[in-house]
């Protein structure tokens, strides 16, 4: 080869990163109804096109998403695109009367937004009532052009969603429950990528199949959409190397059980270096409290190309339901990479320092059908969260008076042992539609202290509109002279969704550079449901590239 035509592959190659832009991606969502078919009995679902789960959605980071949702249903609807940060685009953020009204019925909206600074695996989903049992997707987010991944590039990526399937309609499941006062029905089976998994009562109904070439390495994306369940990931006979979580590159460490609490994602690659067979492939589910749950385990199979269809499939050791020392030995594994390229930027100095403690308790319901006429209710420092008729970020961005208060306390009204045994007599909460306010680019630390108030229970826990740094967690009471000291503030794992373990904490860090109303909330739809919510309204920084950008023009009305 001649040495100028060298010369100028060469040069193609350093500058071609360069001169590709980003590019505007568009989507349409029709949220239709579908006759659905499981378990062996059918129902009509809400879907996005027709699809359970829903379509996944491809983007670089750095394109901007156009997505038009268009809403042929009688259900209201919003659609949240869980981890994306939204960087002034609180408009696009999707929970319903926080961020946004609802798409009413026969309306549509176009969420628009850049995806900036984030690259890896998210998901979307339904944020209003309990639609997301049926309304989500991934979001896979590929490094911008040029960028290789920090780990070996994968001969193949595949998506595993996990959910949750009702035979009843999932919006009577928790409308009978807020009637009654009491929890509601669990669900009848969990799934991986729409499939229940093989019953051998039911027909035509068997469960998801992953084809994969022998001495390869595959990318799987795990997602878990259930709506109520922590759930374990395994893959019988192979370990996983984790690589990334929430859409941050973590330090690779192998495992051979995943857990993810609801709305979190896990990349892991596979290496498919056993003998040709079939391979189960389980998520059941991890409880760690004194609540049912449903125990189910589904399945699906792993199936080398070239095994014999009528081979035995090889069987996972599943962890058992309550496997606490499985489920710590995971979550103490996760790291930051913490490299040149993609740096831990822990905030050091803190501005605000919170205690928020995460409870259930009970309010007055005289039209309650129970004995006691009392509803089970949840609060975060004694606050049930009362959802608005007006948008939050509505009535922040217009100075709409009366809708709520920025008077959200930082901590416990009435400090007690958290953790202990005897709890408060009194087990009734305040309500409210009560804020935190936040300088733009101020330093925030939110110890998540789990209690016993009627029983101890894990909490996935969800930050919208920013990444947090997990640098401390523990069992009993937060210990605030003794348990900073141990903090790691060198690599912690970067996430948008954590779990307070049941009796314990969880102390997170983050930088409030993102203008707008950011919804806190348990990611278990139950507590969401029962009022485990609240948000935090950050302020305008200076000049127009640090200020919430203003309402597009088809932003829906309440």
């Amino acid at each position: 080869m001649a040495a100028w035509l060298r010369c100028l592959l060469l040069l193609i190659t350093i500058l071609l990163p360069a001169m590709v832009q980003p590019e505007v991606r568009r989507y349409k969502f029709n949220v239709v109804m579908k006759n659905s078919t499981k378990l062996c009995s059918s129902k009509q679902v809400v879907t996005v096109n027709g699809r359970f789960p829903g379509p996944n959605i491809y983007a670089r980071e750095g394109d901007t998403m156009l997505i038009k949702v268009v809403n042929h249903v009688t259900y209201n609807m919003s659609i949240h695109w869980h981890g994306i940060r939204q960087f002034r685009t609180g408009w696009a953020d999707g929970p319903a009367y926080i961020t946004q009204c609802p798409i009413q019925p026969g309306d549509s909206y176009v969420y628009n937004f850049t995806i900036s600074e984030q690259r890896g695996t998210l998901l979307w989903h339904a944020h209003i009532l309990w639609l997301r049992a049926t309304i989500h997707g991934a979001i896979i987010i590929l490094p911008k052009h040029g960028l290789p991944y920090p780990f070996p590039m994968p001969h193949k990526e595949e998506v595993l969603l996990l959910g949750e399937w009702w035979k009843s309609d999932v919006e009577a499941v928790i409308d009978e429950a807020m009637a009654s006062g009491n929890a509601p029905n669990v669900s009848d089976a969990h799934t991986i990528n729409g499939h229940p998994g093989p019953k051998s009562n039911c027909l035509g109904q068997g469960g998801y199949k992953l084809v994969v070439m022998p001495a390869k390495t595959y990318l799987l994306r795990i997602i878990n959409a259930a709506l109520n369940t922590e759930l374990f990931f395994k893959i019988a006979g192979h370990n996983l190397t984790v690589v990334e979580v929430d859409a941050t590159y973590v330090k690779p460490f192998a495992t051979d059980t995943i857990l993810l609490a609801p709305g979190q994602t896990t990349n892991a690659l596979l290496t498919t270096n056993q003998f040709t067979a079939r391979y189960q492939i389980t998520a059941s589910p991890f409880n760690s409290s004194p609540v049912t749950i449903d125990n189910s385990t589904t399945t699906a199979t792993l199936i080398y190309a070239g095994a014999l269809a009528s081979a035995t499939t090889i069987l996972a050791d599943r962890p058992a339901q309550n496997a606490t020392p499985i489920a710590d030995t995971f979550t103490q594994s996760l790291r930051g990479l913490n490299s040149a390229a993609y740096p831990s930027l822990v905030p050091l100095q803190i501005d605000h320092s919170l205690l928020f403690t995460i409870a259930l308790g009970f309010a007055d319901c005289p039209s309650c059908d129970n004995s006691l006429r009392l509803r089970v209710v949840a609060d975060i420092n004694n606050v049930t969260f009362v959802m608005p008729r007006i948008a939050l970020l509505n009535a922040h961005f217009f100075g709409i008076g009366g809708v709520f208060t920025d008077d959200f306390p930082a901590r416990p009204a009435a400090p007690y042992d958290y953790t202990g045994a005897k709890q408060p007599e009194n087990m009734r909460t305040m309500s409210g539609t009560r804020l935190y306010r936040l300088a733009f680019n101020s330093t925030v630390q939110v110890v998540l202290q789990g209690t016993s108030m009627i029983f101890p229970e894990n909490h996935p826990i969800h930050l919208h509109g920013s990444n947090f740094f997990a640098v401390g967690k523990g069992l009993g009471n937060f210990d605030p002279d003794l348990d900073p000291k141990r903090f790691n503030l060198v690599d912690p794992v970067e996430r948008n969704t954590i779990a307070v373990p049941s009796g314990g904490w969880v102390a997170i860090r983050f930088r409030a550079d993102n203008p707008g109303v950011w919804f806190l909330h348990c990611h278990l739809e139950v507590h969401t449901s029962w009022g485990l919510k609240m948000a935090f309204v950050v302020d305008n920084g200076k000049g127009p590239n640090e200020s919430l950008l203003p309402p597009p023009n088809d932003l829906p009305k309440c």
